[in-house]
């Protein structure tokens, strides 16, 4: 049996504190996915977040309740998967930038027209073709089907560095990952380890 899936609550606190807390869960969208292994984090104080603004039609999900999808198109190719952190109307949340592939691997391979494990879902674009991520998922509560994200088996290493193709909050170390995983999108220029406490599930 896999670990208890994460409540809504469980996503209320920062951005900054869940995004490190979410390496190692379960992931999986209509029963495809993985362990997520890196995230990042942003907050609407953040320069660099699509929040920072205001609420918008585009962000709109992310000003939304814990615990919710918030999914938006990368360079008008790939749609990109967040969850959304601190209370409705706050605008915070963590975008899955990869995963470490465990289930529906098939389907992934399919879906991405590659066989080269590593690179299924090694940020987050071809995280979003491989989990078939699409805009009618946006606003969808991650607790409910297609979503089931499972708390980690397992408090796991993190390593944390700046976050990547940003120009704005560029130097803030809100990029969070699995220490020592060959399935991060890009290795840590600064590997500075932080200890991750367990997330708990329902």
């Amino acid at each position: 049996m896999p670990p208890p899936l994460l409540s809504p609550e469980v996503f209320a606190g920062d951005a900054l504190d869940v995004a490190p807390r979410l390496i190692g869960a379960l992931l999986l969208v209509d029963g495809v996915g993985g362990l997520i292994v890196e995230t990042e984090a942003y907050d609407m104080a953040d320069p660099a977040s699509h929040s920072h603004g205001g609420p918008t039609a585009r962000n709109a999900a992310m000003f939304g309740p814990p615990g919710r999808a918030y999914v938006y198109r990368s360079y008008g190719i790939h749609w990109c998967l967040n969850f959304t952190c601190r209370e409705a109307g706050h605008g915070a949340g963590v975008l899955i930038r990869a995963l470490q592939p465990t289930q529906g691997l098939d389907r992934m391979r399919e879906r991405r027209g590659l066989h080269d494990e590593r690179l299924l879902c090694a940020g987050p674009g071809r995280l979003g073709q491989a989990l078939a991520i699409t805009h009618g998922m946006n606003g969808h509560r991650l607790d409910h089907a297609p979503f089931a994200v499972h708390a980690p088996a397992q408090v796991h290493p993190v390593v944390a560095g700046p976050r990547i193709g940003i120009t704005k909050a560029a130097g803030q170390p809100w990029r969070f990952g699995l220490a020592g995983s060959r399935w991060l999108s890009r290795p840590f220029a600064v590997h500075q380890q932080r200890a991750s406490s367990q997330v708990q599930g329902r």
